[in-house]
């Protein structure tokens, strides 16, 4: 399972990485090999500033539907809309080209309560 070192995650398999005051945020490798093959994400909420652990859109695989927290509170400015051609990214690069959503960040310290890679590699072990 790949578990880049330099991001952090949420206990809900959601990533985060910083970038200044701009944060990207995806689902983990783990949490698209549990929901198997993405059919569609659906985020409705750019532009708006949600707190943190809110849902902020939803992955539809084969098998189910998941909500997506929220790591850290922010607005969310972007939404990644390759995958409304593609949402197969998540599954195939789910730290690359499958990210979700860009968020302004509102409180930077949040990061600080989020696990590192070896957290939460204990989590899913």
């Amino acid at each position: 399972m790949n578990i880049p070192a330099e991001l952090k995650y949420t206990k809900d398999h959601e990533w985060i990485r910083l970038e200044g005051d701009t944060a990207v945020i995806g689902i983990t490798d783990y949490a698209q090999d549990q929901l198997g093959d993405i059919v569609y994400v659906e985020i409705e909420t750019e532009g708006e500033t949600l707190d943190n652990e809110e849902v902020f859109g939803t992955v539809e695989a084969v098998k189910t539907v998941s909500d997506l927290f929220m790591p850290i509170a922010g607005e969310v400015i972007e939404f990644n809309s390759a995958l409304e051609d593609n949402p197969a990214l998540v599954n195939e690069d789910p730290y690359g080209e499958g990210w979700m959503i860009k968020v302004k960040v509102s409180d930077s310290s949040e990061l600080s309560a989020l696990l590192d890679a070896a957290a939460y590699q204990d989590l899913i072990a």
